[in-house]
């Protein structure tokens, strides 16, 4: 027995000497006969108080990573937010909409706006010809002119009685009659208002042409885009069971998203608390806020209605469209967060890559929470340091590549 244990020490010795004096050997074969030499490509030592450690490293150079478009960004801090998420439509902002409707009977004599033209606050989008309006404005003329002539007379009568001249009756009578004239000039006026003019298009009547007396423009309330059209050229409109909806405009700068909450997540939702919004098939996303939870639950889905508020002004969110929404429950600051295209994963274990001199070094890291595209890392790195950000599979590939030559 003690004989086989000679055997064995003199052929693990002769298996180390072949070893050391051919280089060429493949590591595997050295590993066989129980040495394991460095490879120096692929680790390099960093010496610590404790036993000597080997982090792999990837030689680049600065022309090689640009070259190779891989992105880099250091680790710092981040807000981490735990968030719940919920679906939602998109639908339009309710003091943004508005149903651009007439007050007359008449007919469609100019359509100046078609579906999906932009318009202006005030812009004229339609004309209208209507005997009504053309009676409305013949009666402010009348008045009009019938209320100066009075005042006229009243203010000559009153000069006359300051002079003694003319009777006290007299300037009495004229003066009632200016009021009375006074009153149905506003009168006259307030119908105007009634069916649509407006101030700058009333003091216009008197200098306006005989032929626009029949005419009425119709401007759009608010600024945005036409999303509907009712009535065609010629269309009578107005009373009496006719189309008195004229185009629809709306202003998508801003809309509302309508989201289904369960019963059991509604004590964490606040008006105000901040939301998150993303859709299928598109890579942006819109922040904007609660800004109505209901009061009531539906007894069929035990969900209820909560409404967010959200800036649209490349109008990206279309009425309609379905979305998910993450209402922020709560948020808390993190001293290390990466984007979550910087790490890899090596045997199962999260991996990063830190840019060093020579190109980047494999570090283990413990990932913790994710917030959005951002990942808060426990330990394994410290804030400022300098990673690879994108296009890392690369590395990862690199260091994987088998070092052992059979």
């Amino acid at each position: 027995m003690a004989g086989r244990s000679i055997i064995v020490v003199l052929a693990f010795a002769a298996g180390a000497a072949i070893v050391t004096l051919t280089p060429g050997l493949s590591t595997r074969l050295q590993r066989v006969v129980g040495i394991d030499m460095q490879n120096n490509r692929g680790a390099s030592s960093v010496k610590s108080d404790g036993p000597e450690i080997n982090l792999p490293i990837i030689s680049m150079t600065d022309d090689q990573i640009k070259r190779a478009q891989i992105g880099l960004t250091s680790a710092g801090a981040g807000t981490i937010a735990r968030r719940l998420l919920v679906p939602g439509t998109i639908i339009p902002h309710a003091d943004h909409i508005v149903h651009v409707a007439v007050k007359l009977s008449g007919t469609v004599a100019e359509l100046r706006k078609n579906i999906g033209d932009d318009v202006a606050k005030g812009e004229v989008i339609a004309v209208l010809e209507s005997r009504e309006v053309a009676d409305a404005k013949s009666e402010y003329l009348a008045a009009a002119l019938t209320n100066d002539l009075q005042q006229d007379l009243s203010t000559r009568d009153k000069t006359l009685w300051d002079s003694r001249v003319g009777t006290e009756q007299q300037y009495l009578r004229s003066r009632n009659a200016a009021a009375q004239t006074e009153m149905r000039l506003k009168i006259a006026r307030q119908k105007l208002l009634a069916l649509g003019l407006g101030e700058e298009e009333i003091t216009a009547v008197p200098g306006a042409p005989e032929a626009s007396l029949r005419r009425q423009d119709v401007r759009s309330p608010i600024s945005g885009r036409v999303a509907e059209r009712k009535v065609e050229l010629g269309t009578a409109v107005g009373r009496d069971s006719l189309e008195t909806e004229l185009f629809v405009v709306v202003d998508l700068s801003r809309v509302w998203v309508e989201l289904s909450v369960a019963s059991s997540d509604l004590p964490s939702i606040k008006e105000g608390q901040s939301v998150q919004i993303s859709a299928r098939g598109l890579t942006e996303t819109a922040i904007g806020k609660v800004v109505f939870v209901s009061p009531l639950v539906d007894k069929d889905t035990r969900t209820a209605r909560v409404v967010a508020e959200i800036p649209n002004p490349d109008q990206t969110w279309r009425p309609g469209s379905f979305v998910t929404a993450g209402i922020v429950l709560n948020e808390r600051t993190v001293p290390v967060t990466v984007p979550a295209t910087a790490i890899q994963k090596l045997d199962g274990q999260p991996i990063v890559f830190v840019r060093t001199k020579d190109g980047f070094e494999k570090r283990d890291v413990v990932v913790g929470e994710r917030e959005d595209h951002a990942l808060e890392i426990v330990s394994g790195l410290t804030p400022g340091e300098a990673i690879a950000a994108t296009n890392t599979f690369p590395l990862k590939a690199e260091l994987s590549k088998p070092r052992d030559e059979d």
